[in-house]
């Protein structure tokens, strides 16, 4: 037989539950839509190495999350030690040249020239020469993503 106090307990389980999915619906960054993004709006926040502006940071359509930076490289810098993560990027040297190595060979990418990031595969980047790199870093991170294995 079901009582009073089952009833009581077992809506407000219910109402809790919805309020906490309601709020983590809302909480949760708003879908990123067509939009542009001019280099003026980038704040560069100084880093040990050269500096980073943010330009995006959201889920969209079809992502869970697509993440766009864009990296100042002091000359001889590497923005972190090699690693390794599950997301893939697309880097996009925009001024001076980068060092990038993958799986072990190095190769030089001047300005204009693209570099892709496999998921999992090892790699680095460093500036040669005695000017500053400036790249965009383009990350995807796909729904189904498994969150293990970052660096």
């Amino acid at each position: 037989m079901i009582t009073r106090k089952s009833l009581v307990l077992a809506t407000a389980t219910i109402l809790g539950s919805a309020a906490a999915i309601t709020l983590a619906q809302t909480s949760a960054k708003p879908v990123l839509r067509s939009a542009v993004f001019n280099w003026d709006g980038f704040n560069a926040q100084p880093t040990k190495t050269g500096s980073r502006r943010q330009c995006f940071d959201a889920p969209t359509a079809t992502l869970e999350r697509l993440e766009c930076h864009v990296t100042t490289l002091n000359p001889g810098e590497a923005p972190h030690a090699g690693h390794h993560h599950p997301e893939e990027e697309v880097i996009i040297v925009k001024a001076g040249a980068l060092e990038a190595v993958q799986n072990g060979q190095t190769n030089l990418v001047e300005a204009g020239g693209i570099i892709f990031e496999a998921s999992n595969e090892p790699h680095s980047l460093r500036t040669p020469g005695t000017d500053q790199a400036v790249y965009y870093v383009l990350k995807v991170y796909p729904h189904d993503l498994p969150k293990a294995g970052s660096h």
